[in-house]
């Protein structure tokens, strides 16, 4: 390696690494984060290979590096190497390899990605919503991570929101005492702002930058999936959409089936795939998908090969400068054109992984049993008829590569679905991701709590799992 391109004071965002790869054709991109399957001591620290697309690196590239690491008898170190990450420029070195000199650039790390969201968005229809006598006023948490840089520079210098729109924008090393995870567990200092009904529009976005939440007026919740959807159904307000087209869709498997349905109106395909983003940059890259997303609130297009938690703000922005509604009126006027997916995510963190392998076995037999289909569940008043049950494997429509063993579903007569997934360890534990999902057409049962509407299938889950039993466990330890 002869040249390094590092974020100033050493803070990029992931979806801006995966632009400045792109931009400069850079063979691939090493991310240092708190939030990528974290490994070290506490579990705190994550090291993620990005390749010269752009995106994660897939599973054969993972697996070649993991083989030669293997192999690795001894490497060489440069300790008197000193770098200041605060100065902008190019900084030389002799360190007496084949590359004279060795050279090093610190970035500003918001302007070659705010270059491109140039190019995507209308920034002037953006800028009229935030400004003037009858602005939207808006409130964006960056939870303390590197997002603190581009929220100020790209929301408020650019586009023209106040100053105090934007909170908790200083980048910390310990975020500040809270979890940098964009939703209404963690996210309750934004959550009770907009409770208060001043502000018309609220996001937040995690320590990389890659996920976000919408929240509107009086703290309406958008579901990560609705979010998606609602995206996918608007995506003409988008100049970038209206030049380029919008060829297919992307959702990882767990994620609603809302996208589907706004899919089949527009009569384009969607793409299932595994969880995991790097599943998505082949179908992006053969031109087959242009919108992609899952419900741990990320979503992007093909301007990136990441999710791009700005990216899909600026989206939302658009959508209320070109429709004039507010946050609640689109997605109520969503629901009423496509019906309403409820949806939940349990997870069963900090498993023995001995445990989580014999649930899932057991799991897997109970399911594929051919007797299992037609099974029927009684639950107060519902009665569910199981239509269908798999174990999840993915077959890339453009390489061929089959992914095997990504969860286990039941599909319900009704649509309604089930989902049991085992989930990437950190150190010496398991997770557990329970998902439930039923759908409701009928717009006077647009209004209910998801924990109401979903407790039937969550009993089915419970009953057939054994999870809280086996696990000792009276409840999951996140629900999203």
């Amino acid at each position: 390696i002869g040249r390094l391109i590092i974020g100033q004071n050493g803070i990029l965002s992931t979806p801006a690494v995966s632009c400045i790869i792109r931009k400069i054709k850079a063979a691939g991109g090493i991310i240092l984060t708190a939030s990528h399957c974290p490994g070290g001591p506490g579990g705190e620290f994550g090291v993620k290979f990005n390749v010269a697309n752009g995106g994660p690196a897939p599973d054969v590239v993972s697996d070649k590096i993991y083989q030669i690491s293997k192999t690795i008898e001894e490497y060489a170190i440069c300790p008197d190497l000193r770098i200041d990450l605060s100065r902008l420029g190019r900084q030389e070195f002799d360190l007496e390899n084949k590359f004279k000199p060795f050279r090093v650039e610190i970035v500003d790390p918001v302007d070659i990605y705010l270059n491109l969201l140039r190019t995507i968005f209308d920034f002037n229809a953006i800028k009229s919503l935030l400004t003037g006598p009858g602005q939207l006023k808006i409130r964006v948490d960056a939870m303390h991570g590197v997002m603190g840089p581009y929220v100020r520079k790209v929301l408020c210098d650019e586009l023209g929101a106040p100053a105090n729109s934007a909170i908790n924008c200083v980048p910390l090393e310990d975020f500040g005492g809270q979890h940098p995870d964009p939703n209404l567990t963690y996210a309750t200092t934004l959550l009770e702002a907009m409770k208060g009904g001043e502000y018309g529009f609220g996001a937040a976005f995690d320590a990389d930058g890659d996920r976000y939440m919408i929240l509107g007026q009086n703290g309406f919740f958008v579901s990560p999936s609705d979010s998606l959807a609602i995206i996918a159904a608007n995506l003409s307000c988008i100049p970038y959409f209206r030049q380029m087209g919008v060829r297919g869709f992307g959702r990882s498997m767990p994620t609603s089936t809302a996208l589907d349905r706004v899919a089949k109106s527009m009569k384009v395909p969607v793409y299932e795939t595994p969880a995991g983003w790097r599943f998505f940059s082949n179908l992006m890259d053969s031109g087959r998908c242009s919108l992609c997303g899952e419900e741990s609130f990320g979503t992007g297009s093909d301007h990136l090969r990441e999710k791009d938690g700005l990216w899909a703000v600026l989206v939302w922005l658009s959508i209320l400068a070109a429709r004039k509604q507010s946050v609640e009126e689109i997605v109520r006027d969503h629901w009423a054109k496509f019906g309403r997916h409820y949806y939940c995510r349990f997870d069963y963190e900090g498993l023995e992984p001995k445990t989580t392998y014999y649930i899932m076995r057991d799991l897997e037999a109970l399911l594929t049993d051919k007797s299992f289909i037609g099974q029927q569940f009684a639950v107060g008043n519902h009665v569910y008829s199981v239509a269908k049950t798999d174990c999840f494997e993915y077959v890339d429509p453009v390489d061929g590569t089959v992914t095997k063993k990504q969860g286990l579903r039941i599909i319900f007569s009704d649509a309604s679905r089930l989902i049991f997934r085992l989930s990437s360890s950190s150190g010496m534990r398991a997770t557990i991701r329970l998902y439930a999902e039923s759908y409701e057409r009928d717009p006077s049962g647009h209004d209910q709590e998801p924990q109401a509407v979903l407790s039937p299938l969550i009993a089915i889950a419970l009953k057939i799992s054994q999870i809280h039993e086996r696990t000792g466990r009276r409840g999951p330890t996140v629900i999203t």
